[in-house]
C-alpha cells in the first residue's frame, strides 16, 4: 500500500469548479512514525518502559521503607501487605532494594547505551572520511580494544575504582561498548564520502567537523538510533553482570545485580529475593527490545515488517 497523506485544499470561490485534492508525500520521519504506530508490539514495549520508569523514580516517595530501613520483628519473611516484596535476613525490604537498583540499571542504560553510541558515530565517521594514517590508527586502536575483554579488564582496575561513585561503571561501560558500531558507521562513511552533496560541501570550503555533524551522520541517523536504544539493554546487562560478580556497584549501595548475587544462594529456600529482582530485569529487557525491534523494522522494512 502507498503511504501517502491526504491534504484537502481550501474550496474555491466559484461554486462551479471542482474541489480537487492533492496528495503529499510523508517525510521519512513520518513514514517511519506511520509504521511504528501499526505495530502492537511498539506500544506494548514503550507503555511498559514509561510505566517502570515512572514506577522506579516516583514508587519509592510512596513507600514507607528505604534501601536501609530494617523491621526486626519480620526479618527473612515473604511478602506481605507491609513487605510487598518481603524482607531478607536482616529485616531490609525488598520492594525498596529493588527499586532503588532499578534506578541504577535505568540511569546506567539510558546514558550509556547512547553514549557509546554517540562515541562510535564520531569516531567512525572520522575514521571513514579522512580515510589515510588516520583511519589506520583509529582501526587499529578499534582493533586493540576488540581483542582486550572488557569485563576482564575491569576486573584488573576494579581495586583502584572500587569505592568511587557508580557514575564511574556507567562512564566505563559506555567507553567499551561502541568498537562494533564504529566499525559499522566507518563502512557507512566511506559510501557516503563521495556522494555528491558531500562534495560540493567540501568543494564550498565547510570544516571537516561541518560535514560530518550535517551531511554524514544525519544520513546515518536511523542506524544509530536503533544501535542507541539497544544499547540500552547491553549496558544495563553489562551493569548487573558486573555487579553480580562483585566488579561493579558496591555495598551498602544496591543495584539489581548485587540483588541478584544475595538472592541466588536462598532462590529455593527464600525465593522472593532473587524472584522479584530478576522479574522486574527481565520486564525491563524485554520491553526495551520490543521497541528497539519495532524501530527497526519501522525504519527498514525489509527486516521484518509482516510479524504484525
Amino acid at each position: 500500500m502507498s503511504v501517502m497523506q491526504e491534504t484537502a485544499l481550501a474550496a474555491p470561490l466559484d461554486p462551479g469548479k471542482e474541489v480537487t485534492a492533492t496528495r503529499k508525500p510523508l517525510s521519512r520521519s513520518g513514514l517511519v512514525w506511520l509504521r511504528l504506530k501499526r505495530m502492537p508490539r511498539f506500544w506494548i514495549g514503550i507503555t511498559v518502559v514509561v510505566f517502570i520508569v515512572l514506577w522506579a523514580f516516583i514508587g519509592p516517595f510512596l513507600y514507607p521503607y528505604g534501601i536501609t530501613d530494617r523491621d526486626p520483628l519480620n526479618m527473612g519473611m515473604g511478602p506481605t501487605l507491609l513487605h510487598w516484596f518481603g524482607t531478607n535476613s536482616i529485616g531490609q525490604d525488598i520492594y525498596a532494594q529493588t527499586l532503588s537498583g532499578l534506578q541504577k540499571s535505568l540511569v546506567i542504560g539510558f546514558v550509556a547505551g547512547p553514549a557509546a553510541t554517540l562515541i562510535a558515530a564520531i569516531v567512525g565517521s572520522t575514521a571513514g572520511y579522512l580515510g589515510g594514517w588516520v583511519d589506520r590508527v583509529i582501526q587499529w586502536f578499534i582493533l586493540l580494544l576488540l581483542v582486550i575483554p572488557a569485563f576482564f579488564l575491569f576486573i584488573l582496575l576494579s581495586p583502584l575504582i572500587k569505592g568511587l561513585s557508580w557514575v564511574v561503571l556507567m562512564f566505563y561501560i559506555a567507553l567499551f561498548s561502541w568498537m562494533i558500531m564504529a566499525q559499522v558507521v566507518r563502512s557507512q562513511t566511506r559510501s557516503l564520502r563521495n556522494r555528491d552533496f558531500v562534495r560540493a560541501a567540501r568543494y564550498m570550503g565547510m570544516p571537516t567537523r561541518t560535514i560530518l555533524g550535517r551531511h554524514i551522520i544525519p544520513n546515518m541517523a536511523s542506524l544509530l538510533i536503533i544501535d542507541a536504544t539497544l544499547g540500552v539493554v547491553s549496558a544495563i546487562m553489562s551493569e548487573t553482570a558486573l555487579s553480580y560478580f562483585g566488579f561493579g556497584i558496591q555495598k551498602p549501595d544496591v543495584s539489581l545485580g548485587t540483588l541478584l548475587a544475595d538472592g541466588t544462594a536462598a532462590a529455593v529456600t527464600r525465593p522472593w529475593l532473587f524472584v522479584f529482582p530478576a522479574m522486574v530485569l527481565i520486564v525491563l529487557l524485554f520491553a526495551i527490545s520490543l521497541v528497539g525491534d519495532a524501530l527497526r523494522d519501522a525504519i527498514d522494512p525489509t527486516s521484518g515488517m509482516n510479524r504484525d
